[in-house]
């Protein structure tokens, strides 16, 4: 069994939910946490996600990791290389999505790469370029006021082209054509390709859309988008006769221990989850002030959830509304805040995991990334599917733990009770 798809994750849950995705089309899939070392060798998965923290780093640094991640896959064989990103295109207009996608189709030496973000079972849509959030535009959705990456321009078309070398080089693969199918969505590759246009953004409203753009880019070296348009991709390997082995989710373990909540993100899901949440378990908010202060410290917040875990699930938040984030950003600086915040949560993580914790669901893709490196987890096998995006997933490390890497944006108001209800 050989690695056939190879793909590169911007940050820890939307990594999680492209395994799922993979998984969900029948390919064996596997997530490792961060580039593994050269010795590593892919066994038993066809499809295996390197999941980086990449989103928000500098874009030197998240341009060097992800061509290190596309070096790893290319040495296990991968015969294509998929770069994965948020359905709400989270970036700033220096980067970092435009700069890693053009170092990787550079690397590949491919003439054109597709960019779609589009995730129609969660309301993301892309349309004459532009980015949709359920009927609103990206840039009046919440996104606007996210703290790390304010979304404020729905044109993709534009935005991609202030993150790449030449903005001209940008085209866009409209839905009247993708209407019309693969072969139509293939001809327009080209005929951009003969403009000198090398990045495609590509509608899409429908999973048809999707399935359709996937089969259009069975000959790309490089596909780069949501989870979404990464559902065709395995059908291109089983039409080769490549993809001779059916895999798929993993079944979870029955772990005896408790179950924790980790809630880092402020968006308007979560923040409806950790208020439904919080109203029938026990819950306790994380005071960034105080933190920088002193005055409340992970040990305190341990203390209290290890005495509580056991008998019931405890949800432990930094999650606000958009003027208090902002308010604590005057006050420390964006990046200490997000930071200080990441280290509590992570600290927090492992002194549950001691206290006897076996289930963990963390909300917020930074949040995932801290508390995963700080668990040492190094790899992932991809369990059931609780919400569209998010699954169930179990470390590859022992003592074995079910963790459930959510992004923030993800899940209905009763997504942390859901979840809970999926596991064995």
């Amino acid at each position: 069994m050989g690695l056939l798809l190879g793909a590169i994750g911007d940050d820890m849950t939307g990594s999680t939910d492209l395994a799922l995705m993979l998984g969900k089309q029948g390919i064996s899939v596997i997530q490792y946490i961060g580039i593994p070392p050269q010795h590593v060798e892919v066994r038993n998965a066809q499809a295996a996600v390197v999941a980086l923290k990449s989103r928000t780093t500098p874009v030197e640094e998240a341009v060097s990791e992800s061509l290190g991640a596309c070096e790893w896959l290319l040495n296990q064989g991968a015969h294509q290389i998929f770069f994965k990103y948020c359905s709400t295109f989270d970036s700033t207009e220096k980067g970092n999505i435009g700069p890693v996608a053009e170092a990787l189709l550079g690397r590949l030496k491919g003439e054109i790469t597709v960019f779609c973000p589009a995730f129609p079972e969660n309301g993301r849509t892309v349309h004459n370029g532009h980015l949709f959030v359920g009927q609103n535009l990206l840039s009046e959705s919440s996104m606007r006021d996210h703290p790390l990456t304010p979304m404020t321009d729905s044109n993709l078309v534009r935005f991609l082209g202030k993150q790449v070398s030449a903005a001209e080089r940008v085209g866009l693969v409209p839905s009247d054509v993708v209407d019309q199918g693969p072969d139509a969505i293939k001809e327009s590759l080209k005929s951009l390709v003969l403009k000198g246009q090398c990045h495609a953004i590509v509608d899409a409203i429908t999973n048809r859309h999707l399935m359709d753009i996937g089969k259009a880019c069975a000959d790309l070296k490089l596909v780069t988008g949501g989870s979404g348009v990464a559902m065709g991709l395995p059908e291109n390997f089983r039409q080769a006769g490549l993809l001779t082995k059916e895999g798929g989710l993993e079944r979870l373990p029955k772990l005896e221990g408790g179950a924790g909540i980790l809630a880092g993100s402020c968006s308007l899901a979560t923040r409806r989850q950790v208020k439904q949440m919080s109203q029938i378990h026990p819950a306790m908010a994380l005071d960034p002030l105080a933190l920088a202060e002193g005055n409340q410290t992970a040990e305190q917040i341990i203390e209290w959830a290890s005495t509580l875990i056991s008998k019931d699930p405890v949800l432990i938040y930094s999650t606000a509304e958009p003027e208090d984030v902002a308010e604590v950003q005057a006050k420390l600086g964006r990046e200490q805040a997000g930071s200080l915040i990441e280290e509590v949560l992570a600290a927090v993580a492992v002194g549950l995991r001691n206290a006897g914790m076996k289930k963990l669901i963390v909300a917020g893709g930074e949040t995932s990334g801290a508390v995963l490196s700080a668990l040492h987890v190094t790899s992932l096998r991809i369990g059931p599917e609780i919400a569209p995006g998010v699954p169930w997933t179990v470390s590859g490390e022992e003592p074995a733990m079910c963790l459930a890497l959510k992004s923030g944006n993800f899940g209905e108001e009763d997504f942390f009770e859901r979840a809970l209800e999926v596991l064995p």
